[in-house]
């Protein structure tokens, strides 16, 4: 994935079939390496890329509490 955003559910559904073909045969170290580089990568973007939308629902909850505080 380049610059732009990381869409969660993509991403998250190439790091199913990455762990999903681990998983299914026998491994082997060396072909295998950029694959399993690929999803250490995918699970470190979707790891912030959930926190940014954790804090993005904090936010709006704020926000929404804040309006029904003043009605």
């Amino acid at each position: 994935m380049s610059q732009k955003q990381l869409n969660f559910t993509e991403g998250y559904e190439e790091l199913e079939k990455i762990v999903n073909d681990f998983e299914s045969r026998e491994l082997d170290l060396e072909k295998d390496l950029p694959q399993f580089e690929r999803g250490m990568e995918l699970a470190q973007k979707l790891q912030k890329r959930l926190k940014e939308i954790e804090n993005k629902v904090t936010e709006i909850n704020s926000k929404f509490n804040k309006s029904n505080d003043e009605t």
